[in-house]
C-alpha cells in the first residue's frame, strides 16, 4: 500500500516545509549559564513516551515544552535547560520519535512525537545503527539529540530508497545499512 503523507504536511512544498521550520522559535539554551544543577528525575523512554518520578506525563503541550529546553553534551548526557537550572534527563534510546516522513522537492521531511518537522540533509543527517537482523535509523534533530525512526517511519523511508539502500535528501546521500 503507497504512503500517503499525513495531511498537515502532504501539500506544503519543501519550501513551506522549511520555513514551518525556520518559524518555530525554540528557547536559546545555549546562551543560557544557570548556577543550579541536579537530576530531574524525568525519563524520556525508547517509545517516546516521558516520564517524571515514574509517572507519565500525559499533556502533550508539556512534553514539548520539555522537549524545547532538552540538550545533550559531548559526554552524552541529556540536560533540561532554563535560566535558573540545568537538570539531568535519562533517555533510553532517542529523545524523539520520527513518527512521519513525506519525500518531496529533492529531500525528506520527517515529523516527530513533538510535532517537530525536521528535513534530512547536511544540518540533520539520518544514521544507521544496529546490524543487519535489527537496523536502527536515527535522525539529527537540534543540540545533540535525535530522533529513531519508528517502524512505520522507516518502512517509509526503505520505500524511497534506492536499490544500494540509499536515501537522498537537501543534497545529500545517506546510507540506511548499519556500518
Amino acid at each position: 500500500m503507497p504512503y500517503e503523507p499525513p495531511p498537515e504536511i502532504a501539500g506544503l512544498s519543501l519550501a513551506e516545509l522549511a520555513q514551518a521550520v525556520e518559524d518555530r522559535r525554540l528557547p536559546p539554551v545555549e546562551q543560557w549559564s544557570p548556577a543550579h544543577v541536579g537530576e530531574s528525575h524525568m525519563t524520556v523512554h525508547a517509545d517516546g513516551t516521558w516520564s517524571h518520578d515514574g509517572s507519565p506525563v500525559t499533556r502533550p503541550a508539556m512534553v514539548r515544552a520539555f522537549a524545547s529546553l532538552l540538550t545533550r553534551d559531548e559526554d552524552g548526557t541529556y540536560w533540561l535547560v532554563t535560566p535558573q537550572q540545568k537538570l539531568s534527563v535519562e533517555v533510553e534510546d532517542a529523545a524523539f520519535v520520527a513518527t512521519d516522513m513525506t519525500a518531496r522537492d529533492g529531500a525528506l521531511a520527517f515529523r516527530l512525537n513533538t510535532d517537530d518537522i525536521v528535513i534530512a540533509g547536511p544540518d540533520h543527517p539520518l544514521t544507521a545503527r544496529g546490524d543487519a537482523d535489527t537496523p536502527a535509523i536515527y535522525l539529527a534533530v537540534r543540540r545533540g539529540c535525535e530522533a529513531r525512526l519508528n517502524r512505520s517511519t522507516y518502512e517509509q523511508l526503505a520505500l524511497v530508497a534506492d536499490d544500494g539502500w540509499q536515501v537522498e535528501s537537501s543534497g545529500e546521500t545517506f546510507s540506511l545499512v548499519p556500518g
